[in-house]
């Protein structure tokens, strides 16, 4: 039996940190959340400027991505008015994220979580999720 891959504290710092220094690279101060592979909070930070009503869209972003295995901009085109998945949005107690920003987390291929952010648009919360995924995903590569 194989064991899947889960993320530790470290891990999810590592992905903030990554994360941080691109939202300080684009100066757009983000809300970033990273959960592990069953939506559940492991980190969570909120940089000086990021808005206080994007901090549960974050975490609703890591925790879509990491349930659903999926990046929440996916669900925009089929979840929308006339989508074959119109009204997803509606479910897990209205988590469900279907706005760019939240990115499922592999590990060899294997589900570890999400990381999601939310603050600037979306393609900008989108570009900070997966630098953080990246620096993660190369801090293991030296492991």
């Amino acid at each position: 039996m194989i064991l899947a891959p889960r993320l530790t504290l470290n891990d999810a710092r590592i992905v903030l940190e990554g994360a941080e220094a691109k939202a300080r690279q684009i100066a757009v101060d983000m809300d970033i959340a990273v959960v592990d592979d069953g939506g559940h909070l492991i980190a969570f930070v909120r940089m000086d400027n990021a808005r206080v009503t994007s901090i549960d869209v974050a975490i609703n972003k890591a925790f879509t991505a990491a349930c659903a295995r999926r990046a929440t901009h996916e669900y925009a085109a089929v979840a929308g008015p006339g989508g074959p998945a119109f009204g997803i949005h509606t479910s897990n107690q209205g988590r469900f994220m279907i706005v760019g920003g939240g990115l499922p987390i592999f590990i060899k291929g294997v589900i570890a979580g999400g990381v999601g952010c939310s603050s600037g648009t979306p393609e900008q919360d989108r570009e900070v999720a997966q630098a953080g995924i990246d620096k993660l995903l190369a801090a293991l590569r030296e492991v």
